[in-house]
């Protein structure tokens, strides 16, 4: 794109505008059903998501969030770099991108991707876990999501 859009792709934007509302509600919904289901998972140290009334500022997002949490979670996992990798190499549904906000489900691990560039020190100065794992959650069937992320936690 640029700094200006085209025509088609005012367009585009117009006619989703409609069911952004929709959209948003999906993503929310099934966020937090993931963000709860990795919190009671045994692979998974600490999950981060303001939807959670464990997040630190879950009282805040609940005053500014009106309408959910969005459809971000960042989860920790025990086994660290080897968990992480093991873990993306194993999801099916999900893209590994460094992406967001998309109607399919997204996840990304800053250790071996993103930030593979980086040492232990330099990751840990970012504040980046080696199990550090970011989700954008999709519209996909919330059960879909989670058999998903079941067998890719279940591979580790």
């Amino acid at each position: 794109l640029g700094g200006c859009m085209s025509p088609f792709e005012a367009y585009l934007l117009w006619m989703g505008m409609g069911t952004l509302s929709l959209r948003m509600k999906r993503h929310s919904e099934n966020a937090l059903a993931v963000a709860q289901f990795l919190e009671e998972h045994r692979e998974v140290a600490w999950v981060s998501y303001p939807g959670l009334k464990s997040h630190p500022h879950h009282e805040r997002a609940k005053k500014y969030f009106q309408g959910g949490f969005g459809g971000m979670v960042a989860f920790c996992l025990k086994g660290g770099l080897e968990a992480g990798k093991k873990f993306l190499n194993n999801l099916d549904l999900f893209s590994i991108v460094a992406n967001l906000g998309d109607a399919r489900s997204m996840a990304i691990h800053p250790a071996s991707t993103t930030h593979s560039q980086l040492t232990k020190e330099e990751l840990r100065e970012a504040g980046i876990e080696e199990g550090l794992v970011r989700l954008s959650i999709g519209l996909e069937d919330i059960e879909d999501i989670i058999e998903d992320l079941t067998h890719a936690l279940n591979s580790i």
